[in-house]
């Protein structure tokens, strides 16, 4: 039985993280953390994780929490986890960081877009991007993850048949996310509170998304030359999921129920990826709660343009969910374990 320890651990993301991690036969969450619920437990703050009824929120101190576990899943703000992710790894443990702190190679970058240096370039190298289905091999042998952001994980997913068969011009890519308001936190904030957000949509961060870097190095990656892209996202009144729609320009005329083919060869044995039939596209409440990922291809043959959608739930294979399929893989377990709940519906 592995031990688990998970810092910052009353919002939503620690949240889903002990409700999938109860359903795990091979891991026990033995400690978690909050500055904000110190003392409470777990059930004063998530009536619903019946679970962990006597488990107690402490504030985060690495060297009392060290012994604790033999795992780490760090869940804080970001700027907030390098120096808790850095003393862990340091220490010999494995670490599974569900901020943007170890995301991004280049500290050049990370300073740019999230204005704070990085303090453990050292650390940062030996990081591994958690993105399972493209970099399972390099999870394997890893211990550090960098859990990608929720953004990126409908963008990229969507997106990499299309870059790895050479099918569209990487400078013609626009990236159009919708996401819930759960991918804001758990906080008061009155630009995502119920009068604001209900029976509005809208755009934010035009131009300027913190999550564009992200979706850049990966999709670059996977070019073998670099990549930018336009990325918008949206605010939609729902609690939880993402549609991500991408366009790009094809490389060669081909059909609709051709782009598919290359989509289901190169997700054939991916058990979180399920390309839809031609003619059918992702629905946020049909992957809700689940670790699923469901992709929609349709070329518009008048243009020449390939249009990619995918969904996620932003908190399960957008951040929770996807974090557990690394730790399975970390630690050389069935990589399904804890994830093949199907999604909720209604």
């Amino acid at each position: 039985m592995v031990k688990v320890a998970i810092c910052g651990g009353s919002g939503y993301t620690g949240a889903e993280l002990m409700r999938i991690l109860a359903q795990h036969p091979g891991a026990e969450v033995t400690a978690v953390t909050s500055e904000r619920s110190a003392g409470k437990r777990v059930t004063d703050i998530f009536p619903h994780l019946f679970k962990y009824s006597g488990l107690v929120y402490e504030s985060l101190n690495p060297e009392k929490l060290l012994p604790k576990a033999d795992i780490f899943f760090l869940a804080l703000p970001h700027a907030e986890s390098q120096e808790a992710v850095d003393f862990f790894f340091s220490k010999g443990k494995k670490v599974i960081d569900l901020s943007a702190d170890f995301r991004l190679s280049d500290p050049a970058v990370y300073e740019e877009w999230y204005k704070t240096p990085h303090h453990f370039q050292d650390t940062l190298k030996k990081a591994v991007y958690g993105l399972p289905e493209l970099n399972r091999k390099a999870i394997r042998k890893a211990r550090l993850i960098a859990n990608p952001g929720c953004y990126p994980t409908s963008a990229i997913l969507a997106l990499y048949p299309a870059i790895a068969d050479g099918l569209i011009d990487t400078d013609t890519i626009i990236v159009d996310s919708k996401s819930g308001t759960s991918g804001a936190g758990r906080k008061a904030d009155v630009g995502v509170s119920f009068c604001e957000v209900n029976e509005g949509f809208r755009a934010y961060a035009v131009g300027s998304h913190r999550h564009t870097p992200e979706i850049e190095q990966e999709l670059s990656r996977i070019s073998g030359g670099p990549v930018m892209i336009d990325f918008t996202p949206h605010l939609v009144p729902m609690d939880r999921g993402i549609v991500t729609t991408a366009y790009a320009q094809l490389r060669k005329k081909i059909s609709t129920k051709e782009a598919l083919g290359y989509y289901k060869k190169r997700y054939a044995k991916e058990a979180f990826v399920i390309p839809l039939e031609e003619g059918i596209y992702p629905n946020a409440k049909h992957v809700r709660g689940s670790n699923y990922c469901v992709v929609g291809v349709k070329v518009n043959e008048r243009t020449n343009t390939i249009v990619m959608a995918s969904a996620i739930d932003n908190l399960v294979k957008g951040a929770s969910g996807q974090a557990v399929q690394n730790m399975n893989i970390m630690l050389g377990l069935e990589e399904n374990i804890a994830l093949e709940g199907l999604p909720l519906c209604p």
